[in-house]
């Protein structure tokens, strides 16, 4: 079915539709853009200004290839993690790296070159993947990896579909000795004794993440550690089959404010469980997937996530963001704190090692001020932001956090695509602002999420 409209989801409704076939090469011959299963949260999923047809890839979905004594795989870009994880992790194979759904594509993992809770052991996802088939801007199809047109690949990784359509993804899978996840939970009442518990478990623990309520004077949070269950830890019968819930329309526009929120992350920061026990790896990796449109909570005003990573920074540099944060009126109903290791392989790949702190935030008429407030600090203290997540940002801040970063990926794409064939919303805002029918960072209008 092809729908008049294409969301981000975070909620924005833009004109448009998608193509979808099987034969994800014949679509993309003209296509501007190819999106997968539409989970960025803001406009990189979603065409320019006065395109109103993208490539889909979710038909493109089959495995090609793969190597059990090696844990290669090959796969169309389509394919999701969801699938993958169905078909594999029976047999004791798990991705190296996952982000907080399961429900993307492997063409999208390697456009955002996706990060997880490992990612102080693993790296992001770019790391593990060794070779990709790409449409270039050119029309050309082209193989790529670390040998083989090296610029091309390293730009691909983390470079939001700008280099080329995606077709295909050769990657590494892990080994894994049972499903489930040896988890350990534990509360802090003060920031500075999370942010070093989590300093610390990152030399213990593969998968670290901290929950923050950031609604009240201190933050507080809870600190989530685990690692694979080896096969004599593991619980006995299998996994319950994990009970999803459907959000069933937008909420009302009041039900998020601050007094909801603060109750709300009470009840969380309270009813916790903690100590160590086993949960199956579904629940721990993806605990959103089982509520399932979950964005229509935050209304038909839309939500968005401001993640940046803030380099050799401690509670200090955490407290200074979250006090621009208040200043601008902002309220983040959702927190979530990790620690990053090594910078990624690509060439706009968000990680390095530092601080990343994740914020999601209802959508309003502030919300444009709020993130340049944000944005200011996060320049200040030498950070960069995660363009997966990011909806209002300016050309003008993308430039001043990445500098030659940026002008090398441009390059990049002027060699592969020199006639600028290649967009999405998100590069006009962000990349080329000067580009036909670019708003040069105006302000993002949210128009509710997709039904």
């Amino acid at each position: 079915m092809r729908a008049e409209t294409l969301a981000g989801w975070g909620g924005q409704l833009v004109p448009g539709r998608e193509r979808r076939s099987e034969d994800l090469a014949a679509i993309t011959a003209d296509a501007v853009l190819t999106r997968g299963l539409g989970r960025a949260y803001g406009d990189a999923a979603l065409p320019p200004e006065g395109v109103r047809e993208v490539a889909g890839s979710r038909l493109a979905d089959r495995i090609l290839a793969f190597d059990g004594e090696r844990g290669l795989l090959r796969g169309e870009a389509g394919l999701s993690l969801r699938e993958l994880h169905r078909l594999l992790m029976p047999r004791g194979w798990f991705t190296p790296v996952s982000p907080g759904t399961a429900d993307v594509t492997l063409g999208g993992m390697v456009a955002a070159d996706v990060h997880g809770k490992n990612h102080h052991v693993a790296g992001s996802f770019g790391r593990h993947v060794t070779e990709l088939l790409l449409r270039t801007g050119t029309g050309e199809i082209v193989r790529c990896s670390r040998e083989r047109e090296p610029e091309l690949f390293r730009a691909t990784l983390g470079g939001m579909g700008l280099t080329g359509h995606i077709l295909e993804v050769e990657h590494r899978l892990e080994r894994i000795p049972s499903p489930w996840i040896r988890c350990e939970s534990r509360r802090f009442a003060r920031l500075d004794e999370l942010v070093a518990a989590l300093r610390q478990a990152s030399h213990q623990w593969p998968f670290t993440v901290a929950w923050l309520d950031c609604l009240r004077g201190e933050p507080r949070g809870i600190l989530h550690c685990g690692r694979w269950c080896e096969p004599e830890e593991a619980p006995l019968h299998g996994p319950a089959t994990p009970r999803s819930f459907r959000v069933p329309f937008h909420a009302p526009a009041l039900l998020l404010n601050g007094a909801t929120g603060r109750a709300f992350n009470a009840l969380v920061y309270l009813r916790q469980r903690t100590g160590r026990y086993a949960v199956h790896s579904t629940p721990f990796f993806y605990p959103l997937d089982r509520l399932r449109r979950w964005p229509r909570l935050y209304g038909r005003r839309g939500l968005t996530q401001h993640q940046c990573v803030l380099p050799d920074a401690g509670p200090a540099e955490v407290l200074r963001l979250l006090a621009a944060v208040r200043a601008a009126g902002g309220r983040p109903f959702l927190a979530v704190l990790k620690d990053f290791g090594a910078e990624g392989d690509g060439l706009l790949s968000f990680p390095r090692p530092g601080l990343t702190l994740a914020l999601d935030f209802a959508v309003d008429r502030h919300t444009p001020a709020m993130v340049a407030a944000i944005n200011r600090e996060v320049r200040a203290l030498g950070g960069r932001i995660y363009l997966a997540k990011d909806a209002f940002t300016t050309a003008v801040d993308l430039a001043a956090m990445e500098g030659e970063r940026l002008e090398r990926f441009r390059r990049v794409r002027e060699r592969w695509d020199p006639e600028g064939r290649l967009a999405s919303r998100l590069s006009r805002r962000l990349i080329d602002p000067a580009s036909p029918g670019s708003r040069g960072g105006a302000r993002m209008t949210m128009s509710g999420v997709h039904a």
